[in-house]
């Protein structure tokens, strides 16, 4: 990655924290970790407690078509579907890029980022729609609609 590329990618990810810091919404895990011996994560967060969660989104594309997800179903980049750590399996939720105000409908059917704050990781087929792909963050509104049994 060339220098510019990286204080590009350094500006973005400022403006992304700021635009999430002044949207007001509730971070993604707004509950303390269980006070359990050898727990390693909170347990995931409800359709009523995260009913609008603010965070920066990624997306993740080819090197990952035809993996088998969290839920069971094959990867493919070009189905409206996302990756989070907190959400039930088959949870469809509204993302909006607050950059831009575009949103598309995904189907949570991976876990995931494991990649610093992130909070989302998308299909290539949903980055597109949010305007992201060349960015490849965006600073996104997540907004439950419905939640199916796994």
């Amino acid at each position: 990655m060339s220098f510019r590329a990286y204080t590009a990618s350094i500006a973005y990810l400022v403006l992304a924290l700021s635009a999430f810091a002044l949207s007001g919404s509730t971070p993604l895990i707004a509950q303390e970790l269980p006070a359990v011996a050898g727990a390693a994560t909170a347990e995931p967060a409800t359709p009523e407690q995260a009913a609008a969660l603010t965070g920066v989104a990624s997306w993740y594309g080819k090197h990952w078509q035809g993996r088998k997800t969290a839920s069971g179903t094959r990867f493919d980049i070009s189905k409206l579907t996302a990756a989070n750590r907190d959400l039930p399996l088959n949870t469809r939720v509204r993302v909006t890029n607050l950059l831009n105000g575009l949103s598309v409908v995904v189907l949570v059917n991976d876990r995931g980022p494991y990649v610093g704050e992130r909070v989302m990781d998308l299909s290539e087929a949903a980055a597109k729609r949010l305007g992201m792909i060349k960015s490849g963050l965006a600073p996104v509104r997540i907004e439950t609609i419905t939640t199916q049994a796994a």
